[in-house]
C-alpha cells in the first residue's frame, strides 16, 4: 500500500522519545528479517528454478507456471533491500528507482495472484473435465498466456507509476503518490478487488474438486491438487491480513475512518506486522515443495549427488525424457 512507504521513524518521529526507542528497535528487527527473506528467496527460489529447468518439462503448464511464481518471488524479494535502506534515511534512490522499485513490488504481487489463479482453474478443468478443449488449448499457448499475465500486471501498475514519485518531509525524501492524490483510494480498491475475486474463484474451485476427488483414487492427482492447495493457502494466509488492516490503515490515514490516536496506533502495529508475514511469503513456496512435492525432493537429490564432489556423476539421461510419455491431458508437473 502507498502510506507504507512512509518510513516507521518518520510516521512516530513527533511521538516522544519512548516512542523513538520503539521505531529505532522496529527498524533493527525489519532489516534483519528482510535480510533473512531475501537471502533465503534468492537461495529457495534459484533452486526450484535450477531444478525445474534441469528435470522437468516446461510443456506442463503447471511446471510453467511454477517457474513464473519463482520469478515473481524473487523480483519481489529484490525490492527488499531498498526498503531496508529506505526505513533508515529515507528515499535516497532518486525518481527512476522509487518508481520502478514500487511498480516491480506491485507487479510482483498481482503476477503472483493471477498465476495462482490460472493454476487453479486449470487444475480443475483437470479434475472435472480432463479432455476440456479449453484446457487443451491452453496448454498449447502456455507461454503466451504467461506472457498476458505479465503484461496485465504491468498495466495494473501504470497509475502507479505515473504518479508516484520522490516528496520532501521535514528535509527527508520519501517516495509516495504526490499530495492527496485519489489514486492511494484507486489503488486500495484495486488490490482488494484482486484479492477478494481471486479468492472467491479459487474457493469455488476447491469445493467442487474435493467433492470430486473424494470419489476418485487417483493419487496423482490427489498430489498436484493437495500442493497446489498448499501453495495457495500460504499465499492467502500471508495477505488476507495484510490486505485487510491495509484497508483499514489507508483510510484512517487518509481520515475517511476516524479512529482515536491509541487505536490508530495499534492498527499501524497490527498492520507492520501483517506486512513483515505478507513480505516473507517470497520464500516459503520452496519449502513447500520440499515438504509436500515428491517428485520434487527426488529431483532435489539427483541435483545434490550431481554436484556433490562425494558422489558419483549421473548419467547423462535425464528424468525430463520421462515427461513425455505421460498421457496428454494429464500434466507432467513436478509433484
Amino acid at each position: 500500500w502507498e502510506s507504507n512507504r512512509l518510513p516507521e521513524w518518520i510516521k512516530f518521529e513527533n511521538q516522544g522519545t519512548t516512542m523513538g526507542s520503539v521505531s529505532t528497535i522496529t527498524n533493527m528487527f525489519t532489516s534483519i528479517l528482510y535480510s533473512l527473506i531475501f537471502l533465503f528467496s534468492l537461495l529457495g527460489n534459484s533452486l526450484v528454478l535450477c531444478v525445474v529447468m534441469k528435470y522437468e518439462s516446461l510443456t506442463s503448464l503447471t511446471n510453467l507456471f511454477i517457474v513464473n511464481l519463482c520469478i515473481t518471488d524473487l523480483t519481489f524479494s529484490c525490492t527488499l533491500p531498498f526498503w531496508i535502506v529506505y526505513n533508515y534515511y529515507g528515499w535516497i534512490f532518486g525518481d527512476f528507482l522509487c518508481k520502478a522499485v514500487t511498480a516491480i513490488f506491485s507487479i510482483s504481487y498481482y503476477g503472483g495472484v493471477i498465476f495462482l489463479t490460472i493454476m487453479t482453474v486449470l487444475r480443475y478443468l483437470a479434475v472435472v473435465d480432463p479432455l476440456s478443449s479449453l484446457r487443451t488449448q491452453t496448454k498449447r499457448c502456455g507461454k503466451l498466456l504467461s506472457l498476458a499475465i505479465w503484461v496485465c500486471s504491468v498495466l495494473v501498475v501504470v497509475p502507479e507509476i505515473i504518479f508516484t514519485r520522490v516528496i520532501p518531509h521535514n528535509g527527508v525524501q520519501y517516495c509516495d503518490y504526490e499530495g492527496e492524490s485519489i489514486w492511494k483510494l484507486v489503488e486500495l480498491g484495486q488490490q482488494s478487488a484482486f484479492f477478494l475475486f481471486s479468492f472467491a474463484i479459487i474457493a469455488f474451485c476447491y469445493i467442487r474438486m474435493l467433492k470430486i476427488l473424494l470419489r476418485q483414487r487417483s493419487q496423482r492427482r490427489h498430489r498436484t491438487v493437495r500442493l497446489i492447495f498448499a501453495i495457495v493457502l500460504v499465499f492467502f494466509l500471508s495477505w488476507a491480513p495484510y490486505n485487510v488492516l491495509g484497508s483499514v490503515y489507508v483510510l484512517s490515514f487518509q481520515q475517511y475512518i476516524v479512529l482515536p490516536c491509541e487505536q490508530y496506533r495499534q492498527v499501524f502495529f497490527a498492520f507492520d506486522i501483517s506486512r513483515k508475514i505478507a513480505y516473507g511469503h517470497c520464500c516459503l513456496n520452496p519449502v513447500l515443495y520440499v515438504f509436500v512435492g515428491v517428485k520434487f525432493r527426488r529431483h532435489l537429490k539427483l541435483l545434490y549427488k550431481h554436484y556433490s564432489p562425494c558422489h558419483s556423476r549421473i548419467p547423462p539421461s535425464s528424468p525430463r525424457a520421462h515427461s513425455f510419455h505421460m498421457n496428454p491431458y494429464e500434466d507432467a508437473s513436478m509433484y
